[in-house]
């Protein structure tokens, strides 16, 4: 193509430039190279319905020698249509952009924006909108955090007053302290338990120590004495759910559940004098034949609380060395973020231990004694607040964050039941919550990368069961302390966006942008796999070796990109799935 030198009036200039029809053909039709020469070099497409002078019919190059101030028009015109390019060709999603793909600009919510969303009578503006979308976009600074969650986690309504709020935690606090209570009768039951028994085994061995020899008798006091010590040992080699196979603990195996939950129970049949015995059930029914009186309703209610009752003893019995083996065996990653507990002395700690009946931590410091005996006091009190679920091995990960942030135990167990009502279902036995979840994580997976799918179907691990772990203490060991907190958080005011209906009603913009989802989590864990997919096509034969590539990527993950991604995903699918 011939370039000839032209040199343009200013008139020319403009009317050239007018020529282009529309934005998206002045994008396609203006280039150029700053000074080339000294000169201007512009392409306009004849296309345009511009008329073209002394050029080429189809369109016209020319090289302009223009004064400063015409070169100044053409440069910003021409920078204009390059902005529109830019912005076009640049959003890989059109319009909707994540709000977690520019983190170096954002920031988390700091205290003095917290307290400027509150009026005057102590509401959110807004409704909470503004404070959501906050959060959403950068997590929660962590000198606010215990303000901020029990908003999140539904403690406190997003529309309540601060009179309100001080009501609420007044109440919760009554609640709470009946449920501590119940624990501690239950636990002093089963201790008067163990001491009749015990006397009633010495009273035996007193008796047998007339007819036994010697090396008997040393032998029957040395097998009692080692009951309690051989359950000990057995709970602390069963494998739990965090160990790096990711195989299933005793507290979510069915198997394993009822063989512990028969054998504790037909002890507690035997020796506990709690537990109706057949014996009492038949004399109970005969009573009620012969009787001509029908019972009455507080006869009802009150049989329905012994019930209950027994139900929650036999839980706590059942269950209450779990919890205090988890809560001493639990990790100190935490210290870091929290030092005023880091700090607390052993005399207040040993005190709080006592309290809740923890005794196995002669070997932990101070500031480990108080969290465990924190974890065990508020995971009895959700075992008896919720005893359909009661207590599983892996509760205790995600409280143990939540206790780190929070030095106030009752909005600390009222937080908890928050967080727990989106994840109690991890823990039923029956594990539908657990395998509805892996399914969707699966179908994420098939919409989005049908080839890695294929591959994980040659391997039978389409059920995508390698990620167990991930869902059920919800990226917990993937990623750090704080870098969990802030995809809880985000996780959380999704979730509350959803549950005051923000998400329908004023979400607005943000709505559009990023739409919230219950799900938030399931996405980000197909996200964490599909980031590996050319390893896992690559290398992969089995899945074991997937397994433990999900188990390695602790330590290695952007929560940030990881969201981002995650955000694609919604976007795309979440009308799919």
């Amino acid at each position: 193509m011939m370039f000839g030198r032209l040199r343009l009036t200013k008139t020319e200039t403009v009317a050239a430039t007018r020529s282009v029809a529309s934005p998206a053909s002045f994008v396609a039709v203006v280039f150029f190279s700053p000074i080339l020469g000294g000169n201007w070099i512009v392409c306009a497409d004849g296309s345009s319905g511009g008329a073209a002078r002394n050029g080429y019919s189809g369109g016209l190059w020319s090289s302009a020698v223009a004064p400063s101030n015409v070169g100044l028009a053409v440069a910003v015109t021409v920078m204009a249509g390059l902005a529109v390019a830019f912005t076009v060709v640049y959003s890989r999603r059109g319009s909707i952009g994540s709000p977690w793909s520019l983190r170096r600009r954002k920031h988390a919510l700091q205290p003095k924006q917290w307290n400027a969303f509150f009026t005057e009578e102590g509401r959110l503006n807004d409704g909470g909108v503004k404070f959501l979308k906050k959060v959403r976009s950068g997590g929660v600074d962590p000198s606010i955090r215990p303000e901020v969650w029990p908003f999140l986690l539904g403690v406190y309504d997003l529309n309540s007053t601060k009179e309100e709020r001080d009501s609420i935690r007044q109440q919760k606090q009554k609640e709470y302290e009946n449920l501590r209570r119940q624990c501690r009768e239950i636990h002093e039951r089963n201790e008067n338990v163990c001491d009749s028994e015990q006397t009633a085994q010495s009273s035996s061995n007193t008796e047998d120590s007339q007819v036994l020899d010697p090396p008997d008798i040393e032998e029957a006091d040395s097998s009692t004495r080692s009951i309690p010590v051989e359950e000990s040992e057995k709970l602390k080699s069963e494998p739990t759910l965090l160990d790096g196979d990711c195989e299933r603990s005793g507290v979510t195996s069915e198997d394993a559940a009822a063989s512990d939950s028969d054998t504790t129970s037909s002890e507690e049949t035997e020796t506990s004098p709690l537990l109706a015995t057949q014996e009492e059930v038949v004399n109970q029914e005969e009573e009620t034949e012969s009787s001509p009186l029908l019972a009455t309703q507080e006869e009802e209610n009150a049989s329905a609380s012994k019930q209950k009752s027994q139900t929650d003893e036999d839980f706590m019995t059942t269950w209450q060395r779990i919890i205090r083996l988890d809560a001493v065996r639990a990790n100190d990653e935490w210290v870091v973020y929290s030092p005023s507990q880091a700090a607390v002395s052993e005399t207040k700690a040993r005190g709080i231990a006592i309290q809740v009946g923890l005794i196995d931590y002669d070997h932990l410091e101070p500031c480990r004694i108080f969290h465990a005996a924190r974890l065990v006091g508020i995971l009895e009190a959700y075992a008896v607040y919720d005893p359909e679920i009661g207590y599983c091995q892996g509760m205790s990960d995600l409280l143990s964050p939540l206790i780190a942030v929070m030095e106030d135990d009752v909005l600390a167990f009222w937080c908890f039941v928050g967080f727990m009502s989106k994840a109690r279902h991890n823990f039923r036995l029956d594990e539908v919550g657990i395998r509805r979840q892996l399914s969707m994580v699966s179908k994420i997976i098939e919409f989005k990368d049908i080839r890695l799918y294929r591959h994980l179907e040659n391997l039978e691990a389409q059920d995508c069961f390698f990620v167990y772990r991930m869902v059920v203490v919800l990226f917990r060991r993937e990623l750090t302390f704080e870098q969990t907190l802030c995809l809880w958080e985000v996780m959380w005011a999704d979730q509350a966006a959803i549950r005051t209906g923000i998400a329908k009603a004023t979400w607005g913009r943000i709505r559009l942008r990023a739409p919230p989802t219950e799900d938030l989590l399931l996405y980000a864990i197909a996200a964490s796999v599909l980031q590996r997919r050319k390893t896992i096509i690559e290398k992969y034969s089995g899945m074991d070796e997937i397994m433990k590539e999900c188990n390695s990527m602790a330590g290695h993950l952007d929560v940030w990109k990881l969201l981002d991604d995650a955000h694609d995903l919604v976007v795309n699918l979440h009308n799919k799935i």
